[in-house]
């Protein structure tokens, strides 16, 4: 994530401003400098993170309570959809299994993060340093936004099962879990994204089970490096090793260098994921939770997840809407993000200045179809 503050006139002038000894004009500064940054850090934050291409904004009046009417974007009865949302920010997603199809009620929480340094630097014009410092403020937002956008997507995930098109409990007899392990364990293979597509055509059934009028299914695949090296190695395999590719397959993997698609999916690498990593190791303790372990496209094999052996890819259905977020628009600026100065510097001896920064947001996964994924 990068912010840099343009090198102008107008924008020293306001910097210096911010370090000058007299209160006075130091406050103004900050008042004026706090409402320009607050759009341009909540445009950054739009940019940075992965989730923004996942969940669709759906904004509300500063102290309202959002909700969401899934009768007009879903018109199906109680049981064909699930809900899974959070609380509280770092909180546990909770299901609501068939829930009432109404105005449903979504929980938001502050997300919030603070930053102060040396009024000297502001007096020199230093205006790589305040970048850096509003850097800092976005960055640590960011960190929040992503983990809780990802933890809703993560126990979704691990909870999601599907039974004639309706969503049921996991572990319900005759149902399908919406994350199934591949058929060799470690080993990624073609015919387990073709598994993982037929899992996705059975989970989007009609609401009389039969063919859906509209083409439901996965459009995006995340994945761990390691698991797109593998997808590369398709390119590479010798014919008659069980990954036999069409020519113009291996062709466009190759000269892709892994970033093209695979059935059409569309393939996103994600740090987060991999052995050990943040989101695989967020997908086991969430999975510890259920009694239920996880069986290949076959109905065998079952294992517990174990992220030190284990990786989780994940892939969902982006056209489907699925995904929310309410975000809180602010009452005296109009945007999501507020900036504020941070009145504990304003004292004489501090000589330091400082601001805070915030936004009101909940994220909810409205529909448990759009979401599946394989454990290698």
């Amino acid at each position: 994530m990068k912010l840099k503050l343009k090198n102008t006139p107008e924008q020293i002038e306001l910097i210096k401003a911010l370090g000058s000894k007299d209160l006075l004009v130091s406050r103004e500064a900050s008042e004026a400098f706090a409402a320009f940054i607050g759009p341009v850090i909540s445009k950054v934050l739009a940019e940075a993170g992965t989730s923004g291409m996942i969940y669709t904004d759906s904004s509300f009046d500063e102290d309202d309570s959002p909700s969401y009417p899934l009768d007009l974007y879903y018109n199906q009865d109680a049981g064909f959809v699930s809900v899974w949302s959070q609380g509280l920010a770092g909180g546990l997603p909770t299901s609501d299994a068939g829930v009432p199809i109404a105005e449903m009620k979504i929980s938001t929480y502050r997300l919030d993060s603070a930053v102060s340094l040396s009024k000297k630097y502001a007096r020199k014009a230093r205006l790589d340093v305040v970048s850096k410092a509003l850097e800092r403020m976005a960055q640590e937002v960011l960190i929040k936004q992503e983990r809780n956008a990802w933890a809703v997507i993560v126990k979704a995930l691990v909870e999601a099962a599907t039974k004639n098109g309706r969503s049921v409990a996991a572990g319900s007899s005759g149902s399908l879990r919406h994350a199934m392990s591949v058929t060799t364990p470690g080993t990624l293979s073609l015919a387990d994204f073709n598994s993982l597509l037929i899992r996705v055509k059975r989970i989007n059934v009609g609401f009389a089970g039969g063919t859906p009028s509209e083409t439901n299914g996965a459009t995006d695949i995340f994945l761990s490096p390691e698991l797109m090296g593998s997808i590369r190695n398709f390119s590479a395999s010798a014919v008659g090793t069980g990954t036999d590719l069409p020519a113009g397959v291996r062709e466009e993997i190759f000269r892709g260098a892994g970033l093209a698609t695979v059935y059409g999916l569309k393939l996103h690498e994600l740090i987060e994921l991999g052995l050990s990593q943040r989101y695989n190791t967020l997908f086991e303790t969430f999975s510890d939770s259920t009694a239920v372990n996880f069986l290949n496209s076959a109905g065998s094999g079952g294992k517990d997840f174990d992220t030190a052996d284990d990786q989780v890819m994940i892939a969902l259905d982006l056209g489907r809407e699925a995904f929310v977020r309410p975000v809180a628009r602010q009452a005296d600026s109009g945007g999501t993000f507020s900036a504020l100065p941070d009145d504990q510097f304003f004292a004489t001896r501090s000589d330091k200045m400082g601001f805070y920064g915030f936004l009101e947001e909940g994220r909810a996964c409205l529909d448990g179809r759009a979401v599946a994924g394989l454990i290698v």
